[in-house]
């Protein structure tokens, strides 16, 4: 039987109209301007702010996973582990209620217990960068750039220092989000032409807008020349994207008669030079998804490294050195998994495998065999990994559920515009066209399955299971829901034989994904059943969001490790590391 929802906590410090933590500012029909929140009467009511961080609280204490090793000062000023980690327990906290189908308000009550719990850094209004955001991050919900210090006005779409707390004497813009409710002029990749918030009275009237609160802060921006940082909304498959796009300046201001009848204040906001690019990749990959058939870059070498194979091409392009058209050393290009042999024979009656109680439907229901398996849920939510397991079970050839079940995920092939692409110092890389949210599955590090004695040993392309990797937390924490700790699902993968995959002679794509210390993707490990044997896929994830054209990379992990003293491990590779990140550990192999 699958056990009913757990009782979940929901705290009600922001459990207010003015915030809805999710996607941005609430549509609905009692909006009043951009900045107002829903209720006030003259857009001057602010949010209820939580209830002061209580470092002894006990529901505080049973959440110190957080806290360890990371000081008050470091949290209040963060970094981009503090970032990384605020951010995935978000989403972890996220993917778990829409797991158990919690009634309430699902991303309300993340970012609430978030905020309530102390998950959450920058938590002081500052002008210039965030420490830990770079330029070029997406996120899919307002309520994650509040609790990384991002944009921290919880409703407006304008963040900024009042004369009391400003560092630059007086009234000053920090942040502006582009929120698509407003007639924005957002096709510029340099410039942006912003709408001042508010424009509606009484009843929802239209009227003119005043120059107070973040207009006013807007209005002194220009005059102390600071830098605002800007966010623009874009949408993906019918999904809102905020994307951080760096720092501007505001140039000046007009107060002219608006498409609505009324003044309106328009803002111009120039991007400064010498930043990376944010914006303007998302417009030149977008250019990229729009007309797929034709690559009109330059480094285009082939058209389709699959050919044909899957569903989606794999388009593969050398923008390094353009004139170099050399591809890839020869390969055999698969779809999924090459066995040699049969991993498991079950060596039992076939009519009784699979899930028979779920003919023509889909595994949804109690009496499924492969959800007990699950320990009675789903694995995936809306084709969302919702925790790493030491092993993940997913329907199979004996099963007569349909083929879109949502217990099938990983033998599905490609559901994202992949590319190989020459990187500058490490050989061929992969990227996808596409944002990435966390927990999507990208694709099958597929190859053929060998065992000790036939793996050769200058074999570059190998997947071992067996090797030590470094290890995190991704999955939810119980306490962050007042659920018992005793329910946190085990990370740690423990199979029962070691996995060799090689990808030399036979792969696909995940072939050419890169090692990195401080990776964006994870493997998976997937058991599924076919005529009475057993098989295990590997399947590779998004670790946190994933901006579009951002090499994908996992840990490749390590054949050894050592301990130096008490509490320091040396991992020890057979391969030099080159990622450059800031938790390169030197080697990896």
């Amino acid at each position: 039987m699958v056990s009913p929802p757990p009782t979940l906590m929901v705290f009600d410090d922001f459990n207010n109209n003015s915030y809805d933590g999710g996607a941005g500012p609430s549509t609905g029909p009692r909006k009043r301007g951009r900045g107002r929140p829903k209720g006030s009467r003259n857009g001057t009511r602010k949010p209820k702010k939580p209830k002061a961080y209580d470092p002894n609280s006990k529901l505080i204490k049973s959440c110190r996973k957080f806290d360890s090793g990371i000081t008050k000062a470091e949290r209040e000023s963060g970094n981009l582990e503090i970032v990384a980690s605020v951010l995935m327990r978000f989403d972890a906290i996220r993917r778990r209620l829409h797991q158990v189908n919690q009634p309430k308000d699902i991303l309300t009550t993340a970012s609430t217990n978030c905020m309530r719990l102390g998950v959450r850094t920058n938590m002081t209004r500052r002008i210039g960068p965030i420490p830990g955001v770079q330029v070029g991050d997406i996120f899919y919900y307002w309520g994650e750039m509040c609790l990384v210090g991002l944009h921290r006005d919880m409703a407006a779409g304008i963040d900024y220092l009042s004369a009391k707390r400003s560092g630059v004497d007086g009234h000053a813009a920090t942040s502006v989000v582009t929120s698509g409710q407003y007639d924005d002029e957002t096709e510029e990749l340099d410039t942006l032409i912003y709408i001042g918030q508010d424009g509606k009275g009484k009843n929802r009237q239209p009227c003119d807008q005043v120059l107070k609160n973040g207009n006013l802060a807007l209005e002194a921006s220009v005059r102390k020349g600071n830098d605002v940082r800007v966010v623009r909304l874009e949408k993906h498959n019918n999904e809102k994207v905020f994307i951080y796009d760096g720092l501007y300046l505001v140039s000046d201001f007009e107060h002219v008669i608006g498409k609505s009848g009324f003044k309106e204040f328009r803002f111009k906001l120039v991007r400064k030079p010498d930043q990376p690019s944010g914006y303007a990749i998302w417009k030149s990959v977008e250019i990229l998804r729009n007309h797929d058939l034709i690559d009109p870059r330059e480094g285009s070498i082939l058209g389709d490294l699959s050919f044909g194979a899957e569903v989606l091409r794999v388009p593969l392009v050398n923008e390094v050195d353009e004139d170099d058209k050399t591809i890839p050393e020869d390969f055999d290009y698969i779809r999924s998994q090459c066995y040699s042999g049969m991993m498991f024979d079950l060596n039992v009656d076939i009519q009784s495998l699979g899930c028979h109680n779920c003919e023509g439907e889909s595994c949804s229901h109690q009496n499924c065999s492969c959800m007990r398996k699950n320990c009675g849920e789903l694995p995936y939510h809306n084709n969302i990994l919702v925790s790493r397991k030491p092993l993940i079970y997913e329907c199979g050839g004996s099963c007569p559920c349909p083929n879109d079940c949502p217990n099938r995920l990983v033998q599905t092939g490609l559901k994202l515009h992949l590319e190989v692409f020459k990187t500058a110092n490490y050989g061929w890389g992969l990227r996808s066209w596409d944002p990435i949210r966390a927990g999507t599955f990208i694709c099958e590090f597929a190859g053929v399955s060998k065992t000790k004695e036939e793996v050769e040993e200058d074999d570059d392309y190998l997947f071992d299971t067996s090797r030590v990797y470094h290890r995190f937390i991704w999955n939810y924490e119980p306490q962050l829901l007042r659920e018992d700790a005793s329910k946190q699902v085990s990370e740690v993968i423990n199979l029962p034989t070691q996995v060799l995959i090689s990808a030399k002679e036979k792969g696909n794509v995940g072939r050419f994904m890169n090692h990195s210390c401080w990776p964006n993707v994870f493997w998976q490990p997937i058991e599924y059943e076919d005529n009475g044997v057993i098989y295990v896929r590997i399947g590779l994830f998004a670790m946190k969001h994933i901006p579009p054209m951002t090499e994908l990379t996992y840990d490749y992990g390590v054949s050894c490790v050592e301990k130096n003293g008490e509490d320091e491990i040396l991992y020890k590779g057979k391969k030099i590391c080159l990622c450059g990140s800031v938790k390169c550990r030197g080697s990896f192999g």
